[in-house]
């Protein structure tokens, strides 16, 4: 079996995935990160990430013996037993650092730099430097630059890996890219996945760099235009559901990314889709579709705030003050724990400042009884959190679902409109289904839908 000593360095949703999937290839991986208590943690095997299946595959590959975990850059990069070549060193380093968006939208990449520095001297011959943050086009070249070694390689080999599904993205991958000026060493990293039999496109490390860009920030404008598809339908008659379910069966547009929301957010295309722009900017390029694809979303916020008011006032334009809401779902998307660039945060930030009174439930943040890692979370950005949903709707105008849990459709909706002082269901996802919630005696408002109507 084709076998190699692979360092991963940041043990965050890429790194961790990265690191347990090319373990479960059969390479020897050792991960590493600055945090000592979550590499102990990992160690034994406790993973503080919800994502699907990936606790179980890292304690598989700990006990197999092909993953490991040290503190620093350094340990990883000289973290292997000889493998027969009289060498202890790594043949592989992957970086996967956080690049979050920095002042004017510019991807930081100070966490990058800092770990070529650390480990310039200490890699072997004929070492190969993966860039697997997402970054900007350039960084490949810098990472060059500041390396100063002729005798290491550096290859673009970017993430397309969904939050709440990264294991199965990773092996069942659409294609892997491989970006680098020099084509056997982008030929070392593609093997690597060779086991996958994905389609492999191989090309320079610049347009490497830039097809992840292109990638989200495309999601991120059908995303938008399907959110403003879905203010279009409401003010003509329309149905989105309809329209979406059919112009998905065109194999054009496919179904995917058609559901209309309350925003994108998340770790990725905020900062990836403003980075784009600044590529743009610097290469003195009026990106026009992008700028609109942003304002849109951040438009789309403000249109779900308007939509409350209407809902419980009666106007669009109508008090919040000391109203109090129910929110269902704070963190980014269903499947996962993260809050980043959340558009459910967002738009309370936006219900808070006038004046709602706000109380959340989410059932990533409820805390994990049998790992003391994860406690329950009493309030995220200002907005108390409770343990169960029927806490959140206790007294409320509007409950507001703002993240799609499939746990959500099952509530008891009938429960649920006995405790609330207004029988309101503003649903931002369109997740629930209109017949229950008029059963139960609610009225559900949706995006885009002639079926959510009063009870």
């Amino acid at each position: 079996m084709f076998t190699r000593r692979v360092a991963v360095v940041g043990t965050g949703y890429v790194g961790l995935t990265t690191g347990a999937c090319l373990a479960s290839l059969g390479h020897q991986v050792v991960c590493a990160d600055i945090d000592t208590a979550k590499v102990e943690r990992l160690r034994r095997g406790v993973v503080d990430i919800l994502e699907p299946g990936l606790s179980e595959l890292v304690a598989e590959q700990v006990t197999a013996g092909r993953l490991s975990f040290v503190v620093g850059a350094s340990s990883a990069v000289s973290g292997f037993a000889d493998g027969g070549d009289g060498s202890g060193q790594a043949e592989v380093v992957f970086l996967c650092l956080p690049t979050p968006m920095g002042v004017g939208g510019v991807a930081d990449l100070r966490a990058v730099e800092a770990v070529v520095e650390e480990t310039r001297e200490l890699l072997a011959p004929g070492t190969v430097v993966v860039n697997k943050s997402t970054v900007p086009v350039g960084t490949a070249a810098r990472t060059a630059e500041l390396l100063d070694r002729a005798d290491v390689a550096v290859v673009s080999n970017p993430e397309f890996l969904r939050e709440g599904s990264a294991v199965h993205d990773f092996l069942n991958p659409d294609r892997i890219v491989v970006g680098c000026d020099t084509a056997e060493a982008a030929e070392r990293v593609a093997a690597l996945y060779a086991r996958l039999g994905a389609p492999t496109v191989l090309t320079d490390a610049s347009s490497s760099e830039l097809m992840k860009y292109a990638a989200n920030c495309f999601l991120a404008m059908k995303l938008s235009y399907v959110n403003a598809m879905a203010e279009l339908c409401e003010r003509v008659g329309a149905d989105i559901g309809d329209v979406t379910e059919a112009i998905g069966y065109d194999r054009r547009i496919g179904q995917a990314f058609l559901s209309p929301g309350p925003g994108w957010g998340g770790s990725c295309l905020p900062k990836d889709t403003h980075a784009l722009l600044q590529v743009a900017d610097a290469a003195d390029f009026e990106f026009r579709l992008l700028r609109a694809t942003i304002d849109t979303n951040t438009r789309q916020r403000q249109r779900i705030v308007d939509k409350v008011r209407q809902a419980v006032t009666g106007r669009r334009t109508g008090s919040l003050t000391r109203v109090r809401l129910g929110l269902l779902g704070l963190t980014f998307k269903a499947g996962t724990d993260d809050l980043r660039d959340s558009p459910a945060l967002a738009i309370a930030a936006l219900l808070r400042q006038a004046g709602a009174d706000l109380v959340g439930y989410d059932p990533a943040l409820v805390g994990d009884p049998s790992n003391p890692d994860k406690p329950a979370r009493t309030e995220v950005d200002g907005v108390p959190l409770v343990a169960d949903p029927l806490e959140a709707a206790q007294g409320a105008e509007a409950v507001v679902v703002l993240t799609e849990w499939p746990v959500f459709r099952t509530l008891d909706w009938t429960a649920m409109a006995g405790v609330m002082k207004q029988p309101i269901v503003v649903d931002t996802r369109n997740l629930l289904d209109s017949a229950t919630l008029r059963r139960a005696g609610l009225t559900g408002i949706g995006l885009g839908r002639r079926d959510t109507g009063a009870a």
